[in-house]
């Protein structure tokens, strides 16, 4: 089986595991810090706090900007959950803004169209990678005076229009990328935020660890060495050393990843071409994405066959794929608790019924590309 996506592993990870394994921390030791200044040094941010989760580095992130209770927040609605859940474990309220149609991430004129009052905050996500219209959100947030959280779950390695990358910051107050296995580099689970605030940064490390410090510079007071401060109510979401050592030996063949996607999304993209009931993704010529996913829009009423029946007779061939994503404010919380109902999003709603990813990650061989392309154009033959 070709699954839709799948994590590369090779012996420096092992070794590297392994390595911490046989040292004297398996957390919150040398390899964490190690691993947050590998993530600068890449993104260009000046503070990285890893977790043990992006849903986590989401929840604190929002926590950290204390918006308060009546605030609300604009996302998208093609995300996963995580996005839109972390504003709800805030009491923030979730609203939602509609997709371009060509890159499918969050239109910035549909944002502009449900600012009120209350909005506080803005949180893009880079979906599949490929980086969102930053310049302009980033202008209206400024026009507005909004707090912008980017969700770059997919998007480590992806570069601005500008060249700089994703994760650097210069458009919002904070990023947050995952490291799921089927993401671009993995940690098994973790995930990581990034600033340049040093005040958001030091809020983060707290809120990542029970709400405590040790930090002198911090402590109300200090009796001696083993003093510690719960200043907030925190959580307990540190990533472990093992994690943290896997995703430096990762961070490493980051380059070979991204090089690796792009070639693979380039032959996908030569041989799909003028298909009769398949469209490819679109990569605007400005930017540089990582390519988490390869999304395809399918017109399975003109096909004259089901999305399911499509998934299925390509799984009987070996070929894996998956749906991203849902709509969100479609989910029954969301129509229960905010009143969302099918039809507010028809950019989004549309995208969703037609999209398919085929299978997409680095450690597919040449042989494998060529028999999805194979498959796949005989199947829509």
């Amino acid at each position: 089986m070709i699954g839709y996506g799948h994590q590369y592993i090779d012996e420096s990870d092992i070794k590297a595991v392994v390595d911490v394994l046989k040292s004297d921390y398996l957390t919150q030791g040398p390899f964490v810090t190690k691993f947050e200044q590998e993530i600068c040094r890449i993104t260009g941010a000046k503070y990285c706090v890893s977790v043990s989760n992006a849903t986590a580095g989401l929840h604190i992130a929002v926590a950290a900007l204390e918006l308060g209770d009546n605030a609300e927040g604009i996302t998208t609605p093609n995300t996963f959950l995580a996005s839109s859940n972390c504003m709800v474990y805030n009491h923030v309220k979730p609203v939602f803004a509609d997709i371009n149609p060509v890159t499918y991430n969050i239109d910035p004129i549909e944002i502009e169209k449900h600012i009120t009052d209350k909005t506080k905050l803005l949180i893009p996500v880079h979906f599949a990678g490929l980086p969102c219209e930053m310049e302009k959100i980033s202008a209206i947030a400024k026009k507005y005076n909004l707090r912008v959280i980017e969700d770059a779950a997919h998007a480590i390695g992806s570069q601005y229009a500008d060249g700089s990358y994703v994760g650097n910051c210069k458009y919002s107050d904070m990023t947050v990328f995952s490291f799921h296995p089927v993401k671009t580099i993995t940690t098994g689970e973790g995930g990581a935020v990034t600033t340049n605030d040093e005040k958001l940064y030091q809020k983060l490390l707290m809120l990542r660890s029970h709400g405590t410090t040790k930090d002198e510079k911090l402590l109300t007071k200090n009796p001696g060495p083993w003093y510690y401060e719960m200043q907030a109510l925190g959580f307990n979401y540190r990533m472990t050393d093992m994690q943290a050592a896997l995703g430096y030996s990762q961070l490493q063949k980051l380059d070979f990843f991204k090089k690796r996607r792009r070639e693979i999304v380039a032959k996908y993209n030569k041989a799909f071409a003028g298909m009769k009931y398949l469209r490819a993704p679109t990569e605007p010529k400005e930017v540089s994405s990582c390519f988490h996913l390869y999304a395809v829009q399918i017109d399975f009423n003109a096909l004259g066959k089901s999305r399911s029946q499509v998934m299925q007779e390509l799984r009987d061939q070996g070929i894996g794929t998956q749906v991203h994503y849902i709509p969100v404010p479609t989910q029954p919380f969301y129509k229960e608790t905010f009143g969302y109902k099918d039809g507010d999003y028809p950019v989004a709603e549309k995208y969703y019924e037609q999209e398919l990813s085929l299978p997409l990650y680095p450690g597919m061989s040449d042989e494998d590309v060529d028999y999805v392309i194979f498959k796949t154009k005989e199947f829509f033959a």
